[in-house]
């Protein structure tokens, strides 16, 4: 069996036009009411303030999962950055295996936003790409939310 190891070149991104205003984007994405809708059930506990750590327990298959993070740096409503570890990806919790998470909200015009999330290392390229299909979806649900509110 070999050694995971987390591989910092492979990237996910994927960005969606939003019906809405920073602020409105923002707060869908980073309250835990509403990351619980569309991240799988995940209860989040963080302040989203710099150095601050971030615990997000998810249940899947009648088994709890912790994944952890660490807020990097946050500019409400623009941009939000955090090191990430999954206990989905295998690798034993030490800082270098922890993904890089970035979101950043564009403003377009005064009823638009862009949303992009980015994602650097994962363990291989299969679940770089489960990961982006997941995405797909939980970007997906985020455009609806905000719309819906905005």
């Amino acid at each position: 069996m070999k050694d995971l190891k987390l591989d910092n070149n492979l990237i996910s991104s994927k960005s969606i036009a939003i019906n809405a205003g920073p602020e409105r984007v923002w707060e869908i994405l980073t309250d835990p009411a509403w990351i619980s809708q569309y991240l799988f059930g995940a209860q989040t506990v963080t302040d989203w303030k710099p150095g601050s750590t971030i615990l997000f327990r998810i249940n899947f298959d009648n088994q709890e999962f912790i994944d952890k993070g660490i807020v990097v740096e946050c500019k409400e409503p623009e941009f939000l950055k955090y090191r990430y570890w999954s206990g989905f990806c295998g690798l034993e919790d030490k800082p270098e295996n922890y993904s890089l998470v970035s979101y950043h909200i564009e403003k377009i015009d005064s009823k638009t936003s862009k949303l992009t999330w980015t994602q650097t290392g994962f363990v291989d390229e299969q679940s770089r790409s489960s990961s982006e299909n997941s995405l797909v979806n939980i970007l997906a649900q985020i455009k609806a939310f905000s719309e819906e509110l905005s």
